[in-house]
């Protein structure tokens, strides 16, 4: 029993020592593990810190250098009108007429590109461009295939609403901008210009502009660009467009025109338009002096329907006569500054003046604020002939709010000119037939009775939409005296101060 007991307290002084070694073992090792684990991270920590191999390193920012400036080169190239390709809508049944508002704003032997679309052939399609004097013509694909349900509408809005589309299939390079118009679409191409370099080219763009009718754009949309007033379309939108229009046209089948069938394309897209006020549909009748005389301060991009209103000039034997008289004078000299608006006032005689710059001066007795004279004045009517001025998408005011206010209107004379830095251009009293001014007791003489002519001064500024928009300034320089029945006026940038001050 005893030597029992003597052998198990032996084991027992040996395992305590064991036990002794092991717990102290345990910590050490776990300490030199840990130790090693942070040394191993730090170490992996500095070696992903350390620069590239330097080839590697060349090439990366070569390659972001190399993309910076490609992207910055596109971006600060000026959009030309060689980045600019016109589809132009177009019928047989009414070429002969139309061709001739083409024929003087398009510019040919290559200095514009873009086609007219036509239904089919007519005799100058088998003509050189050159000897026209006219873009090139295409015959639009067939469209029988599309369905077409609108009981009053034409199937022919499907063709022209692929004309973008067949357009940019052509594959012309360095196509920046595609632009619709109609035949009877007038263009300032220097002033689209304008437009167009304000957008990246690179980026979906849709600009145009609405009807001046509120009942149009309720009946079709405020979200659309009417395409008689012209509308843009930047290359990639048209290539994304040209992707799905033809199954687009097809969910589509109940509506109207070829601008809407566009603009329903554009929002299954998801491109909203871009609206800019120098796109011109003119959904109106009558005349157009109270629209242009009251131009936007924006510059003038189009001008559609010339047809259905009085021609722009009263005293021109057409109305492409009378857009020829536009272009050879004042869109030659300053075509950033065409019907641009100034306002100023006569304190000698208290007369209002205001100038549409290039096309007409109205003079008027007494004062009329810059805030009723920036309006236009409802020398038109609407497209709806029962719609009274409340249908209209903008502000308007009467000619005249009494008899006495009716303004006389001097129109451009066809003998505008350049001399040095300072354009000239005549204004002549125009008088309709059998007119007979409304009497007036105020004590304010006619202008009527004694101005015939105004000569207009002005300095060229192709910079102005470079700036923030504004009015440019006029100043009466000599007023009629005597038998001398003339005015001068000097119209330019408002200097340090300046407005149109009333008086």
């Amino acid at each position: 029993m005893k030597g029992g007991g003597g052998g198990a307290g032996k084991e027992t002084a040996t395992g305590s020592f064991l036990r002794f070694l092991l717990l102290l073992l345990l910590p050490l090792t776990a300490l030199y593990f840990y130790t090693l684990h942070l040394l191993l991270a730090s170490a992996a920590a500095a070696s992903s810190n350390c620069p590239p191999d330097s080839t590697t390193a060349r090439v990366s920012t070569t390659n972001r250098t190399a993309t910076a400036s490609s992207s910055a080169a596109a971006a600060s190239t000026a959009t030309t009108l060689q980045h600019v390709v016109f589809g132009i809508a177009a019928s047989a049944r009414y070429w002969d007429k139309r061709k001739e508002y083409i024929k003087v704003w398009w510019r040919p032997r290559g200095a514009m590109r873009g086609y007219v679309w036509l239904d089919r052939a007519v005799p100058d399609s088998n003509l050189s461009t050159s000897a026209t004097g006219l873009p090139s013509i295409k015959i639009s694909s067939d469209t029988s295939a599309f369905p077409y349900t609108h009981r009053r509408g034409h199937r022919s809005a499907i063709r022209i609403s692929r004309i973008v589309s067949e357009t940019f299939r052509l594959g012309l390079p360095n196509a920046r901008w595609f632009v619709m118009g109609d035949d009877d679409t007038v263009f300032f191409p220097d002033n689209l210009l304008s437009v167009l370099n304000k957008f990246d080219h690179r980026q979906p763009y849709y600009i145009g502009s609405l009807s001046e009718s509120h009942l149009q754009n309720i009946y079709f949309s405020y979200g659309m660009a009417y395409g008689g007033g012209g509308f843009a379309i930047s290359r990639p939108l048209a290539e994304a467009l040209a992707r799905i229009q033809d199954g687009c046209i097809r969910r589509y089948p109940a509506l109207y025109g070829s601008d809407d069938r566009i603009q329903a394309c554009m929002a299954e897209l998801g491109v909203p338009l871009t609206k800019h006020p120098g796109f011109h549909q003119y959904d109106v009748y009558g005349d157009l002096l109270g629209l242009l005389a009251a131009h936007p301060v924006a510059p003038i991009v189009t001008l559609h329907h010339l047809d259905v209103v009085a021609p722009l000039f009263p005293d021109s034997p057409s109305h492409p006569a009378a857009v020829r008289r536009l272009f050879a004078g004042p869109v030659k000299l300053d075509p950033a500054g065409i019907m641009q608006q100034s306002i100023c006032y006569d304190g000698a005689n208290r007369w209002t003046v205001s100038v549409a710059w290039g096309f007409a001066v109205l003079v008027s007795r007494g004062v009329t604020s810059p805030r009723e004279m920036e309006m236009p004045a409802r020398t038109f009517l609407n497209w709806y002939r029962r719609a009274d001025y409340t249908a209209y998408a903008f502000n308007t005011r009467p000619l005249a709010r009494t008899p006495c206010h009716k303004p006389a209107v001097y129109y451009l004379s066809p003998d505008a000119r350049g001399g040095g830095e300072t354009t000239v251009t005549r204004y002549q009293r125009w008088r309709p037939a059998n007119e007979t001014r409304p009497p007036c007791r105020w004590n304010i003489t006619d202008p009527d009775a004694r101005l015939d002519r105004i000569v207009v001064l002005k300095k060229p500024d192709p910079g102005i939409w470079d700036r923030s928009p504004r009015r440019n300034c006029c100043r009466v320089m000599s007023s009629p005296k005597g038998a001398r029945k003339t005015m001068t006026i000097d119209v330019g940038v408002c200097r340090e101060g300046e407005f149109s001050q009333v008086v």
